[in-house]
């Protein structure tokens, strides 16, 4: 197959490409950036220049391909509503361009927070501080009705892994500049994670397998405490823990307030997928994130 794949150059991007490629596929990355280009040309793979914001360049890319897996979001927390538009913006391109093909759609969303317990796959998650995105994922979803055979990977809080720049690395990073490892209340909270590698391989499963309209966890650690977490890094850095008042964390803080757990047991049972890779904390006490 041909496979358009946006974010390609990204954390996911980077371990799912090379499954791609080892399994025969063509693979043609969207891009911004000089150094993307040249990182996927000097792979072998095909290029595209561009960005979420310019949606023809998308979809005819979306038109030329065999199948789409969109990993693309730009992170930046200081204007969700406008990264949230770009995002649905690029899936509505990928979605027209292949409707009534029949051909796979696969993107990448969030696990939403559970009513009390882990979220499932069956849980939508339309409300609370995760809303939007999750809104942005049932209008990708929508388009199975207009044959696409489009799929949600959901994704958790931390994707681990050596070179993770992620949230466990920025509270590593407000660690050190507090000279305390903290973590919100009494610590009880989970974090739910799963390895790089992992995440790659449910992705390019959902692209083999995954009916249209499925939504798939990729979850490896279903919900590890926060103070877990804070004890781990503290190890690392040489620091005590303690708990803190949330503000301290910034916006992992108001995270750290919220019961994160989620099972992945769709991904499972339909794809016989299995989590193989180290857990977050194996990851952090192995000293990835302390360089």
């Amino acid at each position: 197959m041909h496979i358009l794949v946006t974010g390609a150059t990204g954390w996911i991007g980077s371990h799912l490409v090379p499954l791609l490629s080892a399994d025969g596929h063509q693979v043609t990355g969207l891009t911004r950036s000089d150094a993307s280009a040249a990182a996927l040309t000097g792979a072998g793979h095909g290029v595209i220049r561009g960005g979420l914001a310019d949606v023809d360049v998308i979809a005819d890319a979306a038109a030329a391909a065999d199948a789409v897996v969109h990993l693309a979001y730009v992170h930046d927390f200081s204007d969700p509503a406008a990264q949230i538009t770009l995002d649905r913006g690029a899936i509505g391109a990928i979605g027209e361009a292949l409707a009534g093909t029949g051909k796979p759609f696969v993107f990448a969303s969030g696990t939403p927070v559970g009513p009390g317990r882990p979220s499932k796959e069956t849980d939508l998650g339309l409300d609370g501080a995760l809303a939007a995105r999750a809104e942005s994922a049932q209008i990708a979803l929508a388009f199975a009705d207009r044959g696409v055979r489009a799929s949600a990977v959901r994704l958790p809080r931390s994707v681990h892994g050596t070179g993770d720049h992620g949230f466990i690395a920025q509270l590593v990073a407000i660690a050190r500049s507090a000279g305390v490892a903290g973590y919100a209340g009494d610590g009880a909270h989970r974090w739910n994670g799963v390895h790089v590698d992992d995440a790659a391989r449910l992705f390019r499963d959902a692209l083999y397998s995954a009916p249209g309209g499925t939504v798939l966890h990729a979850i490896g650690d279903e919900g590890v405490r926060v103070k877990a977490i804070a004890e781990s890094i503290g190890r690392g850095l040489g620091l005590p823990t303690a708990s803190v008042e949330p503000a301290a964390l910034g916006f992992l803080g108001m995270l750290q307030t919220m019961d994160h757990a989620s099972t992945s047991t769709v991904a499972q049972e339909l794809l016989g997928w299995q989590p193989q890779g180290a857990t977050l904390l194996d990851d952090i006490d192995a000293g990835h994130y302390f360089d």
